[in-house]
């Protein structure tokens, strides 16, 4: 094997260890922040985030993408992602003081799918029959999780759900940033957007943190901005197809976490619908990969 070959495939073992270590982390944060919901507002528990991650971001954009990092040339364009970015962590964590931590990760997972449908009516993208099909399944697997008309539906999994859907509009959204700015730019500037948007409501929210809480506080801006910045480098190091279905493990770090903290156990349809939910973007990023490689 070339030199050349060993380095890639390095890089591509660094890049799996990188997405599986940032998955985890995140999930973590997902957790704090169900804990921290108990006693404080999704905003303000996402301004603190913001707030104490800030510096970190900036110190992260500029050792790896320099002082050019730091610039932006569409300020407007970040603040519109801040936006979006603001109220789908908001109506997440909402979700989670209502559901179970691994119930609402499921749900998160529909993202890829409706990245898909977005972008074939907002961005005129071709999507064929197959990815179609793909989507239509998908949304099948969200159904079974969801159970519509059950007994057992919550009406709170719909918080989750919606938070997908800006999900997938905040990475569509990605598109009217300025080609020259970095992913670290994007980070930077969405944890900033973040910040001033979130403080312009909180003086109507807060609630005096307890001393015992801050710790918390500081855990979640370190979980959260850790597992940003280490899937994003690990997109940067391997191919796409290889890393986005490394994004499903955190079904298994969100059903150990809510067993471990919160005696949660998902039940069978959970699984069932996640496992379709799963499928299904799995075929979808192969599918986008092989048109890639085709094309």
């Amino acid at each position: 094997m070339s030199s050349m070959a060993i380095g890639q495939a390095e890089r591509g073992s660094h890049g799996i260890a990188m997405m599986c270590v940032g998955v985890a982390c995140l999930c973590v944060n997902d957790a704090i922040a169900k804990t921290l919901g108990d006693t404080y507002s999704p905003i303000q528990i996402l301004f603190l985030r913001n707030l104490i991650a800030l510096p970190i971001a900036a110190l992260i954009a500029y050792r790896l993408g320099g002082s050019e990092a730091l610039k932006t040339y569409r300020p407007a364009a970040h603040l519109v992602r801040g936006l979006i970015w603001l109220l789908a962590a908001t109506l997440f964590f909402t979700g989670l003081t209502f559901l179970d931590l691994a119930e609402a990760t499921v749900l998160i997972f529909a993202a890829p799918l409706f990245i898909t449908a977005l972008s074939a009516f907002l961005l005129k993208e071709p999507v064929g029959w197959r990815r179609w099909s793909a989507v239509i399944v998908g949304f099948i697997g969200v159904l079974i999780v969801v159970r519509p008309g059950a007994g057992t539906f919550q009406a709170a999994s719909l918080f989750p759900l919606a938070t997908a859907v800006l999900y997938a509009l905040l990475m569509i959204s990605a598109r009217w940033v300025d080609p020259r700015e970095s992913v670290w730019t994007l980070m930077l500037y969405l944890v900033g957007a973040g910040a001033l948007l979130s403080a312009l409501v909180c003086p109507f929210i807060w609630v005096e943190v307890q001393v015992q809480d801050i710790w918390l506080f500081f855990a979640i801006a370190l979980f959260g901005t850790a597992g940003i910045t280490l899937m994003t480098q690990a997109f940067r190091l391997a191919p796409a197809a290889t890393i986005a279905p490394l994004d499903y493990s955190a079904l298994i770090w969100a059903t150990l976490l809510g067993y471990l903290f919160w005696n949660e156990i998902p039940d069978l349809a959970t699984y069932l619908g996640a496992a379709i939910i799963i499928a299904s973007g799995v075929f979808i990023v192969m599918r986008e990969r092989n048109l890639e490689h085709t094309g």
